[in-house]
């Protein structure tokens, strides 16, 4: 073969590839990604882990068609647990691993750390964010606009109250409220979760088809407000839920069935565009619920042990659920083990990327396979978080959990209610049917019977006398004076420390924390600095490092 011949031969069979690839690619839609993450939701505040009190029958709709994450974690409070949600790391690894960022400190997210949206942008997606950010906004390359989104309409801090939008927080309180970089005055009195729902609903119904949507609706709910106002609800959605006597939790509920409504205006949008059909939706809380008082709140971890910001399974075992006809196996209980930093490579192998163009040191792991064909997960063990300042930290390795210190010097350590009815006979399942997002998945023929609901939701009830360790308990678990070890497979309540039945068990979890602990960056948590106080800035949290 003459050479002018090989060269013809070779371009032959590059064109061909090249048309082979972009027929596959014409072939190949990427779904839409509807991320929604609530905040501070407890593990009892959603139907379908088996509460009858509050009303979430949108969310019970998606999770009894798609799959309720039962094994699935979280970190135990917000900036940590968004950190590794939109970066793939355990927040050791971005210096985020300490509390909160707070609204004057002059830090943020790593500008060094790739996220989410922007490897979805390199992929074609449109992003969109609605509602709250708390990765940093001392300069604006720390905010949405500048981290791969195309709008944002929400707020930049930890919290706000739902209708005048302002966050009390040291050193002051200030305005938090923005559509993009502007601020948003005219949302003034509006109720923040109607804002996102509408919102979300809007960005749908303007979206360009010929592009995927990511759509990450980060809510307010169901986080406390201010101090003055702490579970901000409208009068009549608090009204409905007369069947709850105690008034915080009443409001409580209220704010969370609000949450629920915004479920279902997305669902139905999306059914309307013709988009439902090719989208993924997940829904997970960024950790566990604040119950009995806890920063002015009332969620319900039962019977889970141990609240928000605590490493006992309630402030870090999530609620969650997915739902995509993409999952080849759907209406059922996934018990494969999962951490929120697993959302990135799976989102992106979900979609058709390319896992290799991700960072290399990311501690996420692809399950997407697993979760859609019932298979095996890959992730075996989980840190849920390490913090030196606080003298804490926890690890599970397959069936067993260490635990190291406590947060509050121990005051949070129990079990807290309300349990709540769990009655079948006491949750509305002509709700699940008759509720927006149920009404659009009954068109798609794709919302189990009632048979099948009431099935799921029993076998997604935690059961604390799963492995009989009455009989078996040993020393009481004080973390503050030594290291505590359970079994959560069968003792997901942690109430029988293990700990001198199996030393060699616990020393070999000991070794395993001083291995993370010996790849962990520095907290990057700075003083508050002046410059950020709202007073300087007409009463607004702003982006104090770009004007002086």
């Amino acid at each position: 073969m003459t050479k002018l011949a090989i060269i013809f031969a070779f371009g032959f069979v590059q064109s061909l590839i090249q048309l082979t690839e972009t027929v596959a690619d014409q072939e190949f839609q990427r779904p839409n990604v509807i991320f929604i993450l609530a905040d501070d939701l407890g593990w009892n505040d959603v139907g379908f882990h088996g509460s009858a009190q509050i009303p979430t029958p949108n969310l019970d709709a998606l999770a009894y068609s798609g799959l309720i994450l039962n094994n699935y974690y979280v970190t135990p409070i917000c900036t940590p647990s968004r950190s590794a949600l939109m970066t793939g790391k355990y927040p050791i690894h971005t210096g985020m691993q300490h509390t909160v960022l707070y609204a004057a400190e002059p830090r943020g997210l790593s500008l060094d750390e790739k996220i989410l949206p922007e490897y979805l942008k390199d992929l074609g997606y449109s992003n969109h964010i609605v509602g709250k950010w708390h990765l940093g906004h001392f300069r604006r390359e720390y905010t949405p606009l500048f981290r791969g989104f195309d709008s944002h309409v929400g707020y930049w801090t930890g919290h706000h109250d739902y209708f005048d939008h302002t966050a009390d927080e040291k050193p002051s309180w200030g305005l938090d409220i923005r559509r993009g970089l502007d601020v948003a005055y005219d949302l003034h009195g509006a109720y923040t979760t109607d804002i996102i729902a509408r919102e979300s609903v809007k960005i749908i119904q303007n979206h360009n088809a010929s592009k995927p949507l990511f759509l990450y609706m980060a809510h307010a709910a169901v986080h406390s407000g201010n101090p003055y106002n702490p579970l901000p609800a409208p009068d009549e959605a608090v009204a409905k839920m007369s069947h709850i006597g105690n008034y915080n939790r009443r409001k409580f509920a209220a704010m969370m069935s609000i949450l629920d409504e915004s479920v279902g205006a997305v669902v139905t949008a999306l059914r309307k565009q013709n988009m439902l059909q090719n989208s993924i939706i997940i829904f997970s809380t960024d950790n566990g619920g604040p119950a009995e008082g806890f920063n002015l709140n009332a969620a319900s971890n039962w019977p889970l042990r141990g609240v928000k910001n605590t490493l006992w399974e309630g402030g870090i075992r999530g609620a969650a659920m997915i739902w995509s006809p993409l999952i080849e196996k759907t209406s059922r209980i996934a018990n494969q083990t999962m951490h929120i930093t697993d959302w990135l490579p799976t989102i992106i192998s979900a979609v058709g990327g390319d896992l290799s163009n991700l960072k290399s040191n990311i501690d996420g792991i692809d399950i997407w396979n697993a979760l859609s064909t019932d298979g095996t997960s890959d992730r075996t063990e989980i840190l849920h978080n390490i913090d030196d300042l606080y003298g804490n930290a926890a690890v599970t390795q397959g069936d067993w959990k260490v635990m190291k210190g406590t947060t509050y010097q121990g005051k949070w350590d129990n079990w807290y209610g309300p349990a709540g009815s769990r009655d079948i006979r006491d949750y509305d399942l002509r709700a699940v049917s008759d509720c927006p997002a149920g009404k659009a998945l009954n068109d798609m023929r794709l919302l189990p019977n009632e048979a099948k609901i009431i099935e799921m939701r029993k076998n997604a009830i935690v059961n604390c006398s799963k492995g009989g360790f009455q009989n078996k308990r040993t020393d009481d678990c004080l973390p503050l004076l030594r290291p505590c070890l359970f079994n959560i497979a069968e003792d997901p309540c942690e109430m029988f420390n293990l700990a001198e039945r199996y030393p060699n068990i616990l020393n070999t979890m000991l070794q395993l924390l001083n291995k993370y602990n010996s790849t962990a960056v520095p907290p990057a948590n700075l003083d508050l600095d002046p410059r950020g106080d709202p007073r300087r800035w007409g009463n607004v949290w702003t982006n104090f490092g770009d004007y002086e």
